[in-house]
């Protein structure tokens, strides 16, 4: 799961969706293609997370896209990460939160960026998004789900404005534009882990039994279409069905986003590959599904709409790279450096995740990674974030936000 390629523009996210961006493989390099259901089932054992390194530094590893704000000696970065149109407004952590009750919290600490000190600083929201042009942040109080969303200046770090609501709220999320947020509703946290959903996870006894640990509850509810300027909130009522798989990948987040011309919405699809497609009055529409709709996880589109990112592409002869597709036929177009693609940063140069290919072997290096900026055009890698360590469970292992600035 590498990332690079074009313009910027603002993320179709299903990390904060589904979580699907932030989990991976045991191993990266022993990846490939394969059907949704097998994936949530792989996903329930790993934490989510990247892995890339840097591969190198000085003018011959320079690319060429523009406004490039680099921190090669920072992880987390402290101060701002950008290039060409997209920007790293916020990150997170994560941290399982144990409740007095038994249950559990697998919750997000965020660092969101502040416009005055120009570096980014945690807070104790619950949620958050960052709106195009990164001056506002639609955020979530932290015990989810939550019936009031705030409007937060990135200048003041102040929320401005506050849009009540009557259902709880899980998961934000602006629309291209800036204009809507889509609100993703739940009866419960949808990052909570519930003692009385049990799971078993294996614990590497003889007699492979395991043990049950708390477990997620799959209880969305719908979703709020809102105005952002007048506030105005329409509700859909889209549940979670029953006989999802989404339990089996160790959630029970399942948001909707937009599509890139914020004209629809989108889910990914649970019970086969693919994607649910819903106007922005919650029903269902008919849309032949694109080839690159059955990749998991879902792709990142291209600013001009020709491109989109694809998989990894294997450690052949000792390369780390990931496959750009072309947009309409799925077909690969291109490989760049990268384990996994996670931004464009115009229409020919992508962010990706990259572990340092000296020392990335299965089971090995392949966890120590850093977010890099890669071209279509040549092998050029230029370093934008300081290595994660080598461990892709430790607390500490933090994800970025992207958003068009």
């Amino acid at each position: 799961m590498l990332c690079r390629g074009g313009m910027a523009i603002k993320l179709e996210q299903v990390p904060r969706s589904d979580d699907s961006t932030e989990r991976e493989q045991p191993s990266l390099l022993r990846r490939r293609s394969r059907s949704l259901a097998v994936a949530a089932v792989v996903v329930v054992a790993a934490v989510i997370g990247v892995s890339l390194a840097l591969t190198s530094g000085g003018p011959e590893g320079q690319s060429e896209a523009s406004d490039v704000e680099a921190r090669p000696d920072q992880s987390p970065p402290r101060e701002l990460i950008a290039a060409g149109q997209v920007a790293v407004s916020a990150h997170y952590t994560r941290k399982l939160v144990r409740q007095p009750d038994g249950d559990a919290v697998n919750a997000r600490e965020w660092s969101l960026y502040n416009a005055a000190t120009k570096r980014y600083e945690k807070t104790d929201w619950g949620w958050l998004d960052v709106a195009p042009g990164m001056k506002t942040a639609a955020v979530l109080e932290g015990d989810l789900p939550v019936k009031r969303i705030g409007l937060l200046s990135l200048s003041t770090g102040k929320v401005q404005r506050w849009i009540k609501v009557d259902k709880g709220v899980g998961g934000v999320q602006f629309s291209p534009d800036g204009e809507r947020l889509v609100a993703t509703t739940y009866g419960h946290n949808p990052d909570g882990l519930f003692k009385d959903a049990p799971v078993r996870v294996q614990d590497g006894s003889e007699d492979g039994d395991g043990q049950e640990m708390p477990g997620p509850k799959q209880s969305r509810t719908g979703f709020y279409v809102i105005d952002v300027d007048s506030g105005r909130a329409a509700f859909s009522e889209r549940p979670a069905k029953k006989d999802s798989l989404a339990a089996m990948a160790g959630t029970g987040r399942q948001d909707f986003s937009w599509s890139r011309d914020g004209e629809t919405l989108w889910e990914q699809r649970l019970d086969r590959p693919g994607r649910n497609y819903y106007d922005v009055d919650g029903k269902l529409k008919s849309l032949p599904q694109q080839k690159t709709d059955l990749i998991f996880p879902p792709v990142i589109t291209s600013p001009d709409g020709k491109l989109a990112t694809g998989g990894f592409a294997g450690g052949k002869d000792g390369q780390i790279v990931s496959a750009v597709l072309d947009a309409k036929t799925g077909k690969q177009s291109a490989v760049v450096p990268g384990q996994q693609l996670l931004a464009w940063a115009d229409d020919t140069h992508l962010i990706a995740w990259r572990c340092d290919p000296s020392q990335c072997e299965p089971g090995k290096g392949e966890f120590r990674n850093q977010l890099v900026l890669v071209g279509l055009d040549d092998d050029k890698v230029t370093p934008l974030s300081g290595f994660r360590k080598a461990q892709e469970d430790y607390v500490g292992r933090w994800t970025p936000v992207f958003t068009e600035r």
